[in-house]
């Protein structure tokens, strides 16, 4: 199998491999190149212990001289006082315009990293290794890079693609079950967007087990296909203007649950998803046999239960906060076919049919 999915062009690059050796020789063409004056390696302090021997054993094969900086995990570490630390360690590192940072860690770390990188002296280049299966299928690829505030999700950003990301599936095998389920949320949405006749859905249900147990065959085919379909969405709306919002499937309902619930990113799109899945049957858009076959799939995993105590005015504030809100109404993106979902605006206000699917969900 060919390791690399790219998207036709120099936009959106992935890799993926079994370990770090080709991104060591990688990282060597660019040291003899002349291209970069120093390679800043930011990772967190919980992936550091766990996976980056992984890294290293690689790249000291080449000798390759580099800096790592330290940041603390957890999407409640993703605002401005550790973004504003990022940025000083690159000053004391004595960083410049030629300097090049590599995000290793989770979506958090690939998030912030890449705004830093966005925004120090106006712009340096950066690549991600991701290694949370969330990370390898989604948060790393594509250039959206930003950090939250105190209330909201990703509010404060910029689209910045990276070199290229380079995905090592072996160090999935460091990960605990909650950040496997957390990745296989995104992986599901996948399923349910691709418009490819329910195969990669099949393939979870089929495989659901080896997926839980980091089976390495399933995940690298998993990964590849998710990969491969985001860096074409990418290539064909890089800067989230049409098409692209497709990938924000279950992420309205989800982003809202996520802050209130305190459950992971990827746990919060799967319950999104079932409201939108519970909205589209609801209005007709979809049949009850997708909608039951889909529900299959997410039991197939131990997900979370949620518990949230707040009001429904609360939970409908926080969902018109959406990103991809505008002129008094909501985008929704919503399951309208199998395999398949389109973009509709929906005006909240009196709206008794979301109303019904959120408080059926969440008061239970």
């Amino acid at each position: 199998m060919n390791n690399m999915v790219d998207a036709g062009n120099e936009i959106c690059r992935v890799f993926i491999d079994r370990n770090y050796d080709m991104f060591a020789v990688l990282l060597n063409e660019l040291k003899k190149e002349e291209r970069y004056d120093k390679f800043m390696i930011v990772t967190d302090s919980n992936i550091y212990p766990k996976c980056f021997d992984f890294l290293k054993k690689s790249m000291d094969k080449y000798n390759l001289n580099y800096e790592v900086t330290l940041i603390k995990p957890g999407e409640e570490n993703k605002n401005i006082i550790q973004y504003e630390k990022l940025i000083n360690s690159f000053s004391e590192a004595n960083m410049t315009r030629k300097s090049l940072v590599i995000a290793f860690g989770g979506g958090v770390c690939t998030d912030i990293s890449g705004f830093a990188a966005a925004t120090y002296m106006r712009g340096i280049d950066y690549i991600n290794l991701p290694t949370t299966l969330l990370a390898q299928v989604d948060a790393s690829i594509g250039g959206k890079t930003g950090i939250d505030t105190s209330t909201h999700k990703n509010t404060i950003g910029a689209f910045k693609q990276p070199l290229f990301t380079y995905i090592n599936t072996e160090v999935l095998k460091t990960l605990p079950k909650r950040e496997m389920i957390s990745g296989i949320g995104e992986v599901i949405k996948y399923s349910a967007i691709m418009d490819d006749d329910g195969k990669l859905m099949d393939y979870i249900m089929e495989n659901s087990d080896r997926i839980i147990n980091s089976d390495e065959e399933v995940l690298f085919q998993i990964i590849w296909n998710c990969s491969e379909f985001k860096a074409g969405i990418v290539k064909s709306d890089e800067c989230e203007c049409g098409l692209r919002k497709i990938l924000n499937f279950g992420h309205t309902f989800g982003h809202a649950i996520e802050l209130l619930a305190g459950i992971s990113h990827g746990e919060a799109v799967i319950y999104g998803m079932k409201m939108a899945f519970e909205y589209s049957l609801l209005k007709g858009y979809i049949k009850k046999e997708y909608a039951d076959k889909f529900y299959a799939t997410i039991r197939k995993f131990d997900i979370e239960d949620i518990n949230i105590d707040s009001s429904y005015d609360e939970i409908e504030k926080l969902i018109k906060r959406d990103k991809k809100s505008s002129f008094g109404k909501n985008m929704f993106i919503l399951p309208c076919g199998e395999y398949s979902v389109g973009q509709f605006e929906i005006d909240l206000n009196c709206n008794s049919d979301i109303k019904q699917t959120i408080e059926k969900n969440i008061y239970k």
